[in-house]
């Protein structure tokens, strides 16, 4: 049940981006120990989004969902998805996408853009 509403949720965010312009360059990109549910593109921007979907708040918001660990996890997958594909030039952000269900149909979609970035020590 719980991969279905994920697989669910990744599929209506997918849809939502491609309606708002995205290119959808991959879906589910592994790396050992990290994997990115989308990787769109807009414009000559590289999107990597964490989709989180819900049917209840019991637990928090979606968001909430994406801490400090799972940000680092997503953002070494999306230096070597980078690295590998070439598109080191490019500008990069992190983005949230929560979809909310109700009763298996999609409730409301919120999209954070730019809901964590990369924070390098010097």
């Amino acid at each position: 049940m719980q991969k279905n509403l994920g697989k669910f949720g990744e599929d209506c965010a997918a849809k939502f981006l491609e309606a708002a312009g995205y290119t959808i360059v991959a879906r589910n990109f592994r790396i050992r120990s990290a994997e990115i549910d989308i990787i769109a593109q807009l414009n000559n921007v590289i999107v990597f989004v964490e989709v989180k979907a819900r049917s209840n708040i019991r637990h928090g918001l979606p968001v909430e969902a994406v801490n400090l660990r799972k940000q680092k996890k997503i953002i070494e997958a999306a230096g070597v998805f980078l690295q590998d594909e070439k598109y080191c030039d490019c500008a990069c952000r992190f983005d949230v996408v929560e979809v909310y269900l109700r009763d298996e149909q999609v409730e409301q979609i919120n999209h954070i853009e730019n809901a964590f970035e990369v924070i390098t020590n010097f």
